[in-house]
Order: C-alpha cells, then structure tokens, then sequence
C-alpha cells in the first residue's frame, strides 16, 4: 500500500542520527494522544518538548541511542528501534479505552556508497496499514475436544475432567505474531471482578493453578502455531457454592513473533517434578518472577 501524503508516522533517516515525527491523531479517531504516551526504544526516550499546538510530536536520536539495535550485513547497516504509545489509564480503572502500540523502525544504511549523498528512505511498513490491519486482530478463546481437533460442543464437566482451552488471534496482514495469555479469572458471575473469584493464570503468563496439588495444569508444548497457544486446566467449583456454573474471562496479547520471550511475554508452566517453573519458550529465567510474585507489568 502506498504511503499516504501525511502518515501517521514519518521517519529520516539522516546520517549520524535520526529523526521521527508522530502525527497527535495516531489512529485517525479524532482522538489525540498525549506526547508523554509516546517514548521511544527501550530506553523510553521522551520526545523533544512538544508544543501542545501542534499537530505532531517529534523524537530526534542519535542512531546508537535510546536502546536501538544494530545489525550488519554484506551490503548494509541496519538500525532498528521501537516507537511506544503507551496509553495512561482511564478514570475509571475498571475500563480502557485504548490499547498499546508499536511501530517497528529500521534504517538502512547501504555499507559500500557515501550514506550523506543521497536520501536513505527507512524500510518499514506505513503505520497506517499497521493501525488498520491492528483493528482487525480478532482474538478467540474456545473449550476443545481432548484431541484438539474441534471446539467442544458440550461446556459441561465433572470434577476430576480436564479443560482443554485454545487461545487464537487472527489477523489480515499484520506482521508475524505471538499470542500470550496474560491472566485468566474463573467468577460465580459474569462479573469478573465479583467474588468469589480466582485466578488460574496470573503475573502475566503464570499458570498458577498447576502448583495446587493433584492438578495437571499447565501449557501444552509445542504451540500449533506462534498465533496459537493450548493449556489444560483441572475442572474446579468455588467451595461451599451451591452453583454449578463458572464463567472464565482471559486477558490475550500478542507481540511480534520475531521478538524473544521475557518475563513481560511468557507462557510457564510448574513442574512438579523438578519443582521449578518452565517456559514453553525462551529460557528459565523469564519464569523466576512466578515465585516472587513480581512479575513487571506488559
């Protein structure tokens, strides 16, 4: 798709550094977000000092600067950083209006010519095909049969069964991702903030409920796919509920799949048998905080 004459996002990439404009309508809503939402790298670089008046924000940073990465290849030196909305809350804490975003930045500097004699355009996807491909992210969450072939037609269960949960996204050409479960909360009614009510994974990827005794519990490995990810969950009722119905509510996220589990995206499962907690990806490391219960906050 071609760019639009004033994207939502425009970079230059100069020589020694460079520079990135954000338009304050982001989505294209009507609805401006606020410079200090914006940072860029994962060094949270601010913004030079905006002038609420204006219709952009403007970042400027050298190119080794605000934690950018950088590779080398036979022909070319690629840098790459992140621009970062992170929205502030809403007044009421119990709703959002907007979710994060990312735009994925790289600037390509040819290896064997002058970089200052010409323009070096940045090779990276208009953020206007990226918000309008971001609106049609369709996120799923289904009961399957104990094979996995199919959505299970029955939601009932006793005691001693095992739930098998299937957790998608969908997307129509957005870039590759992976799909992580960030909390789910089992409530007597569909408020999910009503009680009783309990968290079987939490901390942002903890299947917390495979430490209970005599659960199995846990993520299944491997995913069928980055976009896909399965767990198993014990059947359970509330004591002293007199109620044979739950409800379950899930919070999905995804991040690019090209970017390395951390303790931010993370999907671990207890071991009883080693009596460790263990990541379907990434390393050990980015599931100690399941202990300590400190895990940072995506």
């Amino acid at each position: 798709r071609a760019l639009s004459p004033r994207p939502a996002v425009a970079v230059r990439c100069q020589e020694r550094q460079l520079a990135v404009t954000v338009r304050r309508d982001l989505f294209g809503t009507g609805r401006p977000v606020r410079a200090a939402e914006l940072s860029l790298g994962t060094a949270s670089c601010p913004p030079l000092s905006p002038n609420p008046a204006q219709a952009f924000v403007t970042f400027v940073a050298a190119l080794h600067e605000c934690g950018s990465t950088l590779q080398v290849t036979p022909d070319s030196l690629i840098y790459r950083t992140t621009l970062f909305y992170k929205p502030t809350p809403s007044g009421n804490p119990l709703i959002v209006r907007a979710t994060p975003a990312e735009v994925l930045i790289e600037c390509h500097y040819p290896r064997k010519s002058n970089v200052s004699s010409g323009a070096v355009h940045p090779t990276w996807a208009p953020f206007h095909s990226t918000v309008a491909a971001q609106e049609r992210l369709r996120f799923s969450l289904r009961l399957m049969d104990d094979d996995w072939s199919r959505e299970r037609l029955s939601n009932g269960f006793q005691l001693g069964d095992s739930l098998h949960f299937q957790a998608d996204v969908t997307s129509e050409g957005h870039v590759p991702l992976r799909l992580f479960v960030d909390q789910c909360v089992a409530t007597a009614t569909p408020d999910r903030s009503s009680s009783p009510r309990y968290a079987f994974i939490d901390l942002g990827g903890c299947l917390v409920d495979g430490r209970a005794e005599d659960t199995g519990s846990a993520f299944v490995s491997p995913r069928p796919r980055p976009e896909s990810l399965r767990f198993l969950v014990d059947a359970f009722k509330f004591a002293g509920d007199a109620g044979n119905l739950l409800y379950v509510s899930c919070h999905l996220r995804v991040s690019p799949a090209a970017q390395a589990p951390n303790p931010w995206n993370k999907a671990c499962s207890f071991s009883k048998a080693s009596g460790l907690w263990a990541p379907l990806e990434g390393t050990a490391a980015i599931c100690s905080c399941c202990d300590t219960g400190s895990c940072p906050s995506p």
